[in-house]
């Protein structure tokens, strides 16, 4: 029956999991994501899906959370249900532990993020225009619905904006505080004076690595976006498992045909720096570009050579940086060696529900040791920078 004239109609808004983000639109999506992490567009999401490195068999199922209002896609979450803690980089072991030990099933759970890719991104999607408070607020209310509905131990947004971690505190989520190290541009005109920052000591340190590695005869080169070749997706992936086959921790999380897919539809914001010995490629890095800041992700090389490991994943991407106005360079999870390169302490942050009150309660006293020492060591390395201030 047709409403009365004159009435109101109210609206529809529907809130469901989808099958995969490969499965929405990819205009849809990527609408959503705007300018925010190039890890959060369809390309890159889409592409894990579709490569095969995520499923049901790799612990990692894709099911994105959706709102739509009249059909319409307004907001969005990254979520996948996870059978394990690996590819996270936000490290719940000890909790995974402690819980077994009380008798709390740990997995399944629940993760909203990017697989495998420690980098702060939006993780609560809201298109532009709309009630972004409201909005949020529906998702996270979806996410623990969906958890203690399900049986599942809790829901964990990793490497969100600090601004979400303010909201999802008000819906029951704890806080957690983490570190990396970040390269950030005062406005350099050149390496040499970015250089000139650096003390003495070390300046003259890094000058000396960059000579000794130009005389083992090895080139580096920058490929960015349509002017990467074809023929660097091969290298490129072998020099991804070298680390992967050469680290006794190392876990291969992805596999040739999404290098090949990433080649295919991800190119664009590809950045890779090369190594070549005698015009074979030997090393190289696999970086991402999106207005103005550089992502390291995958690095690896075939020849042991002394040097080359910070020349091509931290001195020629800074140049690169710096040639192209970036405004900041984000090289990757963990290493206190990147200090001494000129990167600086940031702090990085994470929301977490825990359904079980007492597994909840320990978390939350572990977290607020963990963020004042994490603060704590913030600010000892940012007073302690390689830079001068």
């Amino acid at each position: 029956m047709p409403a009365p004239a004159g009435a109101r109609v109210p609206r529809v808004t529907t809130v469901a999991l989808e099958e995969g983000i490969a499965d929405i639109p990819r205009e849809e999506w990527n609408a959503l994501v705007g300018e925010d992490s190039p890890f959060l567009e369809w390309e890159w999401l889409a592409s894990l899906e579709q490569a095969g490195t995520l499923g049901s068999e790799t612990g990692w199922l894709a099911h994105p959370l959706t709102v739509r209002d009249e059909g319409k896609l307004v907001a969005a979450a990254p979520l996948y249900v996870k059978g394990h803690s690996e590819g996270e980089f936000v490290f719940d072991w000890s909790w995974a532990d402690a819980a077994e030990r009380a008798g709390i099933a740990y997995y399944p759970k629940l993760l909203v993020g990017v697989p495998f890719t420690p980098v702060t991104g939006r993780r609560l999607l809201v298109a532009p225009g709309a009630d972004r408070e409201a909005l949020q607020a529906s998702l996270a209310d979806g996410l623990r619905r969906l958890c203690v509905a399900n049986g599942m131990s809790g829901v964990h947004a990793n490497f969100c904006l600090p601004e979400e971690v303010d909201a999802l505190e008000g819906e029951t989520f704890l806080r957690r505080v983490g570190i990396q190290y970040h390269w950030k541009n005062r406005g350099y005109a050149s390496f040499e004076e970015y250089l000139g920052d650096f003390r003495s000591k070390r300046r003259n340190q890094i000058r000396r690595e960059r000579r000794e590695l130009s005389r083992e005869d090895v080139s580096v080169d920058v490929y960015a976006g349509d002017a990467i070749p074809d023929e660097l997706c091969e290298p490129v992936y072998r020099f991804y498992l070298a680390t992967i086959q050469n680290r006794y921790w190392g876990r291969q999380y992805l596999n040739r045909a999404l290098f090949e897919k990433l080649w295919e539809r991800f190119r664009h914001r590809m950045v890779l720096v090369v190594a070549s010995h005698r015009g074979e490629p030997i090393a190289g890095t696999f970086n991402v570009a999106k207005n103005g800041v550089l992502y390291g992700r995958y690095w690896g090389a075939l020849h042991d050579i002394r040097f080359l490991h910070f020349e091509v994943c931290y001195y020629r991407a800074i140049e690169y940086c710096i040639e192209n106005g970036f405004q900041r360079f984000e090289p990757g999870a963990g290493g206190d060696y990147k200090q001494l390169r000129g990167f600086d302490a940031q702090a990085t942050y994470s929301a977490h529900f825990l359904a079980d009150p007492r597994l909840s309660q320990a978390v939350q006293r572990f977290l607020e040791a963990e963020r004042e020492q994490a603060e704590n060591n913030i600010e000892w390395l940012t007073e302690h920078s390689a830079l001068k201030t």
